[in-house]
C-alpha cells in the first residue's frame, strides 16, 4: 500500500513476469502430458487434427534418443525457474531460453507440415505458448531496465 492507502501498480515487468508464468505453466502441462503419453507408449488424445499419433511416433520425436517432449519440460522448467529470480541475469537467461524454444518449435512445425505432413494439436499448442513466452520475456528485459531508468526504483 501507498502512504494514500491505495496499493501500488503493478510495474511493466511484474505484469509481463505474471503473465510468462502462467504461459509456462500451461505449456509444461502440455509437454508433461505429452512426455506421460510417451513414456505410457500411448497415442495423445487428438480429436481437432489427425496427425498426433504419426508425429509422435515419427524420427522427429526425439533428439539424440531424449523426447522432444521431454526436452519440453524441462525448458519450461527452465523458464519458470528463471521467473523465480527477478534480477537482470535470470530476465536475459529466461528471454534466451524462450527464443531458443521457440525456434526449435518453429523447426518442429515445419517438419510437421511439410515433412510428415501431419499435425499434432498439442504440438501447436507447445509452440504457441513457447512463442508467447519468447515476445513476452524479450518485452520483460526489454522493460524492465528502462522502467527503472525513468523511475529509479530497484530490480
Amino acid at each position: 500500500m501507498s502512504a494514500l492507502g491505495r496499493p501500488h501498480a503493478l510495474r511493466p515487468s511484474d505484469a509481463l513476469r505474471l503473465a510468462s508464468f502462467v504461459v509456462a505453466a500451461v505449456g509444461l502441462g502440455v509437454a508433461g502430458y505429452l512426455t506421460a503419453v510417451h513414456y505410457g507408449g500411448g497415442s495423445p488424445v487428438c480429436a481437432i487434427a489427425h496427425g498426433c499419433a504419426t508425429v509422435q511416433q515419427s524420427d522427429y520425436a526425439s533428439l539424440a534418443g531424449v523426447p522432444v517432449a521431454l526436452l519440453g519440460v524441462l525448458g519450461y522448467a527452465a523458464i519458470l525457474a528463471g521467473l523465480l529470480v527477478d534480477s537482470e541475469p535470470a530476465r536475459l537467461a529466461t528471454a534466451f531460453l524462450a527464443l531458443v524454444g521457440a525456434g526449435f518449435s518453429a523447426w518442429l512445425t515445419y517438419v510437421e507440415v511439410f515433412t510428415l505432413e501431419a499435425i499434432c494439436i498439442w504440438c501447436v499448442a507447445s509452440a504457441v505458448c513457447m512463442t508467447a513466452l519468447a515476445a513476452l520475456s524479450a518485452a520483460r528485459a526489454l522493460v524492465e531496465p528502462a522502467h527503472r531508468a525513468v523511475h529509479g526504483d530497484g530490480p
